[in-house]
């Protein structure tokens, strides 16, 4: 499928941009020009999808950028490119993968497949004022985007044993097509620190990101 979308924000700083894996494993190794050392790294991974999620990524990048590019991630798990000075966020489902760019300001991304259930979500991520927000008819999808939503604030901060129901306040929304989220970090120290949040939605997948 290559490219599915494409996304550049009215700042003129930022490029979204999403791939459909479609391909095969094969046909994903000879699009994503894949260093050795990271192909040696995705060949140790048992599953199928997964590695064909990392080789995406690859191929996406390579899609983006005229010149090879060199990811790597920081010990807490957030990537950099190596040779360019380029904020990024990358977020991967079995279906598609996507990536968040911008020159100036931290970002994070995040998707999910809006047929996944959350249910699990709403213990583990929510606190009980967000609990009480609920609609007993959307329920599935409201988890979704409040984990999306946390997800990429997590992202964005790439901050260390985050606890997401205490310190990741999603302010209450109504689901559309695409909009807008406010959110909270609390941080252990007290401060308080807001973001703006915008998501779309397609193909059954929700995909929120969080600039600056």
């Amino acid at each position: 499928m290559a490219l599915y979308l494409k996304k550049e924000l009215e700042d003129s700083k930022t490029t979204i941009a999403v791939w459909q894996i479609t391909e095969t494993e094969e046909q994903l190794k000879e699009m994503s020009s894949t260093p050795t050392d990271e192909m040696e790294e995705i060949s140790f991974i048992k599953s199928e999808s997964l590695r064909k999620q990392r080789l995406a990524v690859r191929a996406l990048l390579n899609e983006l950028f005229d010149e090879k590019v060199y990811l790597s991630h920081h010990d807490n798990g957030k990537p950099y490119l190596e040779n360019l000075v380029t904020n990024i966020s990358i977020t991967h489902t079995e279906k598609y993968v996507a990536v968040i760019l911008n020159d100036t300001e931290d970002v994070g991304i995040d998707i999910e497949s809006l047929d996944r259930d959350f249910s699990a979500v709403e213990k583990k991520a929510l606190s009980e004022e967000e609990i009480e927000d609920l609609d007993d008819d959307r329920r599935n999808e409201q988890l979704a985007m409040y984990w999306c939503a946390k997800e990429a604030v997590f992202k964005r901060l790439s901050h260390y044993n985050v606890d997401f129901a205490e310190q990741i306040e999603v302010e209450r929304f109504r689901m559309r097509g695409e909009g807008e989220l406010e959110a909270t970090f609390i941080h252990k120290d007290g401060y308080e620190e807001e973001f703006e949040l915008e998501y779309i939605t397609f193909d059954r997948h929700l995909l929120v990101w969080v600039i600056g």
